[in-house]
């Protein structure tokens, strides 16, 4: 059973409570979009049979106004040559055809109220045709967008990527390990002759330092004596 029963379903139908109703709403996006082109095919061949069938209607009209015309000449030329008699049964013959051509434009009147019925119809369809067809390229990148950050999200959470950290973990705890190792054969063991001259070193501009500001604060008047 297809989405809509009629035309005016598609005509009133809103859109947006049946998206909400809706599993896969790209997928029901695309089965109205797909039903309402088949309507529109539909509702475009019917009205093509009723314009066919107002042309053949409007081209027997305009032969039968020809053919009162044609008899109104004739009863002229009965009437020039004295023949009253031929010329009273032209006119009748004109005034049956003059009545059989308003019947006829009798039946374009609904001919014509048909068309402008479907007029309007084709244009409303059309416009919900727009209206789908936009919302289906918006529905997908909204779908493909959601897809894509699941993908992303999976990746994320690859177990591959774990392990790798894993790994670089037990890395990290075997270069702590080495050098704790390193650190653990320094310990006990005396300063070398090196390290003993850096604290000389060092001593030596600490009291340079310590000097060159007790001079500083002599001279100012500050300090201890």
């Amino acid at each position: 059973m297809g989405i809509f029963s009629r035309l005016s379903d598609i005509i009133n139908a809103n859109f947006n409570a049946l998206l909400d109703r809706a599993e896969d709403p790209h997928k029901l996006i695309r089965l109205i979009i797909q039903e309402m082109e088949d309507t529109l095919v539909e509702v475009r061949s019917s009205t093509v049979q009723i314009i066919a069938e107002k042309k053949e209607i409007e081209r027997k009209i305009a032969n039968v106004r020809r053919d009162c015309d044609d008899w109104a000449g004739k009863a002229e030329v009965a009437l020039i040559r004295g023949r009253e008699d031929l010329a009273k049964a032209a006119l009748a013959a004109k005034n049956k055809a003059a009545e059989v051509a308003e019947a006829m434009e009798a039946d374009l009147a609904p001919l014509n109220e048909a068309l402008a019925k479907a007029d309007a119809d084709i244009r409303s369809l059309q416009t919900k045709l727009t209206d789908a067809r936009n919302r289906e390229q918006t529905i997908a990148a909204r779908q493909q967008s959601a897809v894509n950050r699941i993908k992303v999200r999976d990746k994320l959470h690859d177990s591959r990527i774990t392990n790798a950290f894993q790994r670089f973990e037990q890395v990290e705890r075997g270069l702590d390990e080495l050098e704790g190792k390193a650190d653990s054969y320094d310990m006990g063991r005396g300063k070398s002759l090196t390290d003993q001259i850096n604290e000389l070193v060092t001593d030596d501009k600490v009291d340079r330092e310590l000097a060159e500001m007790k001079a500083r604060l002599a001279a100012r008047g500050l300090g201890s004596k």
